[in-house]
């Protein structure tokens, strides 16, 4: 099984294609205020209906209210939701749509206790930031405490770049790997040759693992 990688924080129509042509199975807009990659309703329109089929559009949330989450359903139509904050499962399950929760893993292993608490999530997203904190920091946490025994699929995030996402692969095998900071040459604006390395780095730790 391949692994499959997930470009997050998009505001350039031109950059998502970018990002799907080199081999991406899913692109991310943002729309948390705390987020440097906050996109418009219009921007993220444009880059999810830009999209060839088959690939996946994540839109990501972090204590929006209910209103603003049915408001991107309706306008921009996302494949997945996914959010970052203090979201309950009920409270994410609400929308009858599938997600994606995240679980900030900066504390260390006390945040694996959280793993439990979303039983309705698609998958679950392990990122490097602290509890609190907005996604997309750069902070990579300690990858042995990744469990191998999900019932969920779990995403891999936080501090990914073409430099460690192969040792990340190999070390955790993750359904997915989420890179958004380590594929930029400045915040939402993605780097050609950034993702070019990127996803070779990653198909290059699939073929060490003897995966297809």
């Amino acid at each position: 099984m391949r692994t499959r990688i997930k470009c997050c924080g998009m505001t350039r129509v031109e950059d998502a294609l970018l990002a799907v042509r080199l081999g991406a199975d899913a692109i991310g807009v943002v729309f948390t205020e705390r987020s440097k990659r906050q996109v418009s309703l219009l921007q993220a329109g444009e880059i999810v209906a830009a999209m060839p089929p088959l690939i996946t559009s994540v839109a990501l949330f972090m204590d929006n209210n209910v209103d603003q989450v049915h408001r991107v359903l309706d306008e921009v139509r996302p494949t997945l939701l996914q959010f970052h904050g203090n979201e309950t499962d009920d409270w994410c399950a609400q929308f009858g749509h599938p997600f994606l929760k995240a679980i900030a893993m900066g504390g260390g292993a006390a945040a694996l206790s959280r793993l439990h608490d979303y039983p309705h999530a698609t998958g679950l997203l392990l990122d490097g930031h602290a509890a609190g904190e907005a996604g997309g920091s750069g902070k990579s946490f300690d990858w042995s405490l990744m469990p191998h025994d999900s019932v969920q699929p779990l995403l891999l995030a936080g501090g990914l770049h073409a430099g460690n996402v192969g040792a990340a692969i190999r070390a955790v095998r993750p359904w997915a790997v989420d890179v958004a900071s380590g594929v930029e040459s400045a915040p939402g604006i993605k780097d050609a040759t950034r993702l070019v390395d990127f996803m070779a780095a990653v198909r290059a730790a699939d073929k060490m693992d003897g995966q297809s």
